[in-house]
């Protein structure tokens, strides 16, 4: 994940500029409470690129390999500038939370978890989490945290692109062919039981949003409702009404997927400790 280290303390700490060695040479150090919500945010990041990374040499056309693999290296940057900060608070670099930390450990979303299944199932999730994700870091960019709000700048820059991204499939397969409208249902219908998960208010969650700090997941679900059911319809799909999983409250208690995911992902690091590119 890290590359090679360079001076970064002269470097911008606002905007492009700034880089996850820009977060560590700040000197703003997050608390124990911060670095666990920074740490949830990465977790869920870091799971969705390594799901958009299998799609590379096998999207349905040359054009959607680097689009979909240019998505997951925008959510691993949103990673790295999540875990370096929460490194800060436990004297950790972003490689030690990324590779060497248990299943058990993460606190990514359910969501963020799933099977790519066919392209449409994919972009089901690409939709659901996107919108998700600009609804928080939107609000986010007002943290009183001024390093949360820094990273939240950033990523939502990017994260428009990921919406437009989707939003352009999810049109163009549900309102396409009869074959790409069912399989579009189909890969919403996969999904949409994980959708209460993200935005389920946990304590961390209300201990840091009582500070300005951190946003409570509930109050971006109006909002998500309506912007991603009206691109539903337009699409001429239905918002599925399926029941919703068992929470495992980001634990992993209920998952099938996130030691896999783990496993390949973290095996070349575990086998070569502190290897650099």
């Amino acid at each position: 994940m890290s590359f090679a280290t360079n001076d970064s303390a002269t470097r911008q700490t606002q905007g492009d500029a700034m880089t996850p060695e820009d977060v560590v040479a700040s000197g703003q150090v997050a608390s124990d409470a911060v670095a666990n919500y920074a740490l949830m945010l990465a977790d869920d990041s870091l799971m969705l690129a390594q799901r958009l990374g299998w799609w590379i040499s096998r999207g349905p056309e040359m054009e959607e390999d680097i689009a979909l693999g240019n998505i997951g290296l925008d959510l691993l940057g949103h990673a790295r500038f999540f875990y370096s900060y929460a490194g800060t608070a436990w004297g950790k670099t972003e490689d030690d939370l990324a590779y060497f930390r248990t299943e058990e450990e993460f606190r990514s979303a359910a969501i963020t978890e799933q099977e790519n299944g066919d392209f449409a199932q994919t972009i089901a999730r690409h939709l659901i989490v996107s919108y998700y994700l600009i609804g928080l870091y939107s609000k986010l960019e007002s943290s009183a945290d001024q390093m949360l709000a820094s990273i939240a700048a950033k990523a939502v820059k990017e994260l428009e692109y990921h919406v437009d991204h989707a939003n352009q499939w999810v049109l163009r397969l549900g309102d396409g062919t009869e074959e790409s409208h069912r399989r579009m249902q189909d890969g919403l219908n996969y999904m949409w039981p994980y959708v209460n998960e993200i935005f389920e208010d946990l304590p961390l969650h209300t201990e840091l949003a009582a500070q300005g700090i951190a946003v409570l997941p509930s109050e971006l679900r109006a909002d998500f409702d309506t912007r991603v059911e009206a691109v539903i319809e337009a699409a001429t799909l239905k918002v599925p009404a399926v029941p919703q999983a068992v929470s495992g409250h980001r634990t992993g208690r209920f998952s099938e997927y996130r030691g896999f995911i783990l496993a390949e992902m973290q095996s070349l690091a575990r086998q070569h400790p502190g290897a650099t590119w």
